[in-house]
């Protein structure tokens, strides 16, 4: 049995959709979702915001640093940005 690469979708006219949404107001055990319910379901879009805003710049750091941190695996950039930021609590950068 072979699948079909694209899908089609067929959208109701104007009178199928009033068929189909009088069906559903009418359904006592499955009434339709509110508005106000659909947006519990909608998910944020995008990364969450943060405190401080990036800044982005061109850093050169030696091979056995880079390595080390991206060794720790994903996130490696925000370990680095903790580490100088710890070390910033009791160094001056001057």
């Amino acid at each position: 049995m072979s699948v079909p690469l694209t899908m089609r979708i067929d959208i109701p006219t104007p009178d199928e959709d009033a068929a189909i949404t009088a069906a559903a107001m009418a359904d006592p055990d499955n009434p339709p979702l509110t508005d106000g319910e659909l947006t519990q379901f909608r998910r944020p879009v995008g990364r969450p915001g943060q405190g401080l805003p990036k800044v982005s710049t061109m850093v050169r750091f030696d091979v056995d640093v880079v390595t080390a941190f991206r060794s720790t695996g994903k996130g490696w950039q925000v370990r680095m940005n903790e580490a100088l930021r710890d070390w910033l609590k009791s160094h001056s950068p001057a």
